[in-house]
């Protein structure tokens, strides 16, 4: 029996006790022989040969994860994260016929924020475990009672502990509408929403439908883009001319995604299914899973490398290792195809919006773009450090940016 089909298992197995509309506990478990499976798959793995280059321009180089996968069959142990995960409030719920997971943590304080955080691809609820506690419990990382937020993380559909649809249609706008139904279910009259990547896209979506409840969101990666960067992007053409110092370095971040970093995203948006060899071997996933941008597979070669940077081994094999348990390879990648979306362009939002741009994302939005973009804008700060991964790597900083988004719209929370 594959390891897929113990994640089935385990993914069903806690669903149990409520209707339709109900909010069920969820416990995180995997058998011992799901485990044992994934080890002797990466231990059984066929290497192919070396890059011919002496950099990553061939891709995801072998010396990283054959480093990866050592890491992975002989000192890495899931039950640690397992049992971190565990010991959050872990919830499903039922809606528009998907099962919904979701982790929710009330702080302590009184009049707490709600927020709502969405990940992307290829994270996953792993992204944000570092900012639970600063978000919740901020006297204990240098903020005061006034700073606190209750914390809801969702898994989106077709990743991780979330069920994975059986229908069309489960695109951001989709998304976005079941978080709104999430966050009405757990009773907030009044709350914000964040998001960066795939959850940028449905927390703008959430913005655009405007619910009663939302007052406001906060991003690390904008939808800005002009439109004659946009068409510039598209017809392969030189960047526009008269661009400001910090608009030409987004340019020469964008050139160089398209020619050279796009090709997974367009993959999974034309031919997701055809995926089949990352539900079948932990390390073709792992190795697809790093080269999601140049920064972040840089950042994570060097971890692999042995030195010290904002995530560790066990913080890349945890995401890696939640995808590969609960056999969402192929589910999650159905998403970009699922999307027609304009993934960078500017979509309208009006509500109050925050964005915290970092130096090593796909893309650092400049200001003049953002302005544009969001009429509204009530944070923008253009960060020294941090990526695409913004939570996981950087959650200090993290949580100043979210903290500071949203001081003015406390009144009333």
């Amino acid at each position: 029996m594959g390891a897929g089909l113990f994640a089935e298992a385990a993914h069903a197995e806690p669903a149990v006790g409520a209707g339709a509309s109900g909010i069920r506990p969820f416990r995180v478990s995997f058998p011992d022989e799901a485990l044992i499976d994934l080890r002797r798959r990466v231990l059984a793995t066929r290497w192919p040969s070396r890059e011919l280059v002496a950099d990553d321009t061939q891709g995801v180089q072998l010396a990283t994860v054959q480093a990866l996968a050592r890491h992975w069959a002989s000192d890495y142990d899931w039950r640690r994260c397992e049992a971190r995960l565990n010991g959050l409030p872990n919830f499903i719920t039922e809606i528009d016929g998907l099962d919904v997971h979701f982790i929710h943590v009330r702080s302590k304080h009184a009049n707490a924020l709600p927020v709502i955080i969405t990940h992307g691809w290829p994270g996953s609820i792993i992204e944000q475990l570092k900012v639970i506690d600063p978000l919740t419990n901020p006297t204990a990382y240098g903020g005061t009672a006034a700073d606190a937020f209750d914390v809801v993380i969702p898994s989106l559909p077709g990743h991780g502990f979330s069920g994975k649809p059986t229908v069309l249609g489960w695109d951001p706008i989709r998304t976005a509408k079941a978080w709104i139904v999430l966050m009405n279910r757990l009773g907030y009259t009044r709350y914000v929403a964040q998001g960066g990547d795939w959850g940028n896209a449905v927390t703008e979506q959430m913005a655009l439908l405007r619910p009663p409840g939302l007052v406001g969101i906060h991003t690390n990666m904008p939808a800005t883009l002009p439109d004659a960067v946009s068409t510039a992007l598209a017809t392969g053409a030189p960047g526009p001319t008269g661009l400001s110092p910090d608009e030409q370095y987004a340019w020469n971040q964008l050139d160089f995604f398209w020619k050279h970093g796009l090709a997974y995203a367009q993959e999974m948006g034309n031919r997701p299914q055809t995926l089949y060899a990352l539900e079948d071997s932990p390390v073709g996933l792992a190795a697809w899973m790093l080269d999601h941008d140049a920064k972040s597979y840089e950042l994570i070669a060097r971890v692999f490398d042995g030195q010290t940077e904002g995530l560790t081994r066990d913080d890349i094999l945890d995401n890696v290792t939640l995808y590969w348990l609960t056999a969402t390879a192929v589910s999650s990648a159905r998403l970009y195809w699922e999307s027609k979306l304009p993934f960078f362009a500017p979509k309208g939002v009006t509500l109050p919006v925050g964005v915290s741009a970092f130096p090593d994302e796909i893309y650092t939005a400049p200001r003049s773009w953002t302005e544009r973009a969001y009429p509204k804008l009530i944070h923008y700060n253009r960060l020294s450090k941090g990526g695409h991964f913004a939570a996981w790597e950087q959650p200090a900083l993290f949580t100043q940016e979210i903290r500071a988004t949203f001081q003015s719209l406390r009144s009333g929370a």
